[in-house]
């Protein structure tokens, strides 16, 4: 395997979808930045802005290129030909009345889902997360910053093991490099890991420390409310020095589930099982009588802020 290629994340079960070994050499690419119809990809000859072909064009949305994407170039070296198979794919139901599935970022090892110490860590909220990692077929990892303000981080991991057994949680403070190491240890030279999480949180800073200098702005949580501010406008593709590569995604107001019925039943797996108890499938759980969820509740097995969400 060529050694540039292997270290943009190339593994065999890309190649193995290209019958024209000739492709690898001088062709395959893989997406860095995606902005309207024009894409910046890298490959063995360097990096270079390309666009669609006409059928990608007017293909759906899911079916374009997204950040992480491996492709094809035609011949001339300016045009996307043809999408590989994704390994895995972060993806959500578009914002408003926005119906269409949105791709987010592609072929991801393992999201960070990046929450912060303070008054914005909302349990409900890393579920919608880890909903939509369980949809992308990622490894989730929960990354709680700026442990430099608090006194007692261990009550927030405390809290963020308890959103999904099993799930990673690592501290970090960003200006920290000493606090890091948990982190890295998740990115090995050839992984893809995506940052996730509310603006203003320290996606921005993290990858920036992980990194070892400034890939993107960054800026705090507004003191008054406590929402972040936009820092990140666009998913970009990094290649970090000491090898690996990093998709930092802005915040994002809106989390909708593409896949719930696989991704509910993997962070909701308490809430599933007690509900097959239930006497009927279709029940809600809100007042139907005999609910074995509702009695779960009652007897404190499940707690009611999770069934709500």
């Amino acid at each position: 395997m060529h050694e540039a290629l292997h270290k943009l994340g190339l593994v065999p079960f890309f190649t193995q979808q290209l019958a024209d070994t000739d492709l690898i050499e001088n062709r395959l690419a893989r997406v860095t930045t995606v902005q309207r119809s024009v894409n910046t990809v890298i490959s063995e000859a360097g990096e270079q802005t390309v666009e669609l072909s006409p059928s990608l064009r007017q293909s759906p949305a899911i079916e374009r290129p997204t950040v992480g994407d491996w492709v094809v170039l035609d011949e001339s070296l300016s045009r996307i030909d043809q999408v590989l198979e994704r390994k895995s794919l972060f993806k959500r139901v578009g914002a408003g009345s926005n119906t269409e599935i949105q791709a987010i970022a592609s072929n991801i090892y393992t999201l960070f889902i990046v929450t912060s110490c303070n008054e914005e860590f909302k349990e409900s909220r890393l579920e919608r997360y880890l909903a939509l990692c369980a949809d992308a077929g990622a490894i989730p990892v929960i990354v709680l910053t700026k442990i430099d303000l608090i006194d007692d981080p261990d009550a927030y991991v405390s809290r963020a093991r308890d959103v999904q057994s099993g799930v990673p949680v690592e501290i970090a403070n960003a200006l920290d490099p000493s606090t890091l190491d948990g982190v890295r240890a998740w990115i090995d030279e050839s992984s893809t890991v995506a940052l996730v999480g509310s603006s203003g949180v320290g996606k921005s800073t993290l990858l920036n420390a992980l990194a070892g200098y400034s890939l993107a702005a960054t800026s705090e949580i507004r003191n008054q409310d406590k929402r972040g501010r936009h820092t990140t406008s666009h998913r970009e593709l990094h290649r970090l020095a000491s090898g690996g590569l990093l998709i930092d995604v802005p915040g994002m107001r809106e989390l909708r589930v593409a896949d719930l019925d696989q991704s509910i039943g993997a962070v909701f797996e308490d809430i599933e099982r007690f509900a097959m108890e239930c006497q009927f499938a279709d029940y809600e759980h809100e007042t139907e009588p005999e609910c074995a969820v509702l009695r779960a509740i009652e007897e404190n097995k499940i707690d009611s802020r999770r069934l709500a969400n």
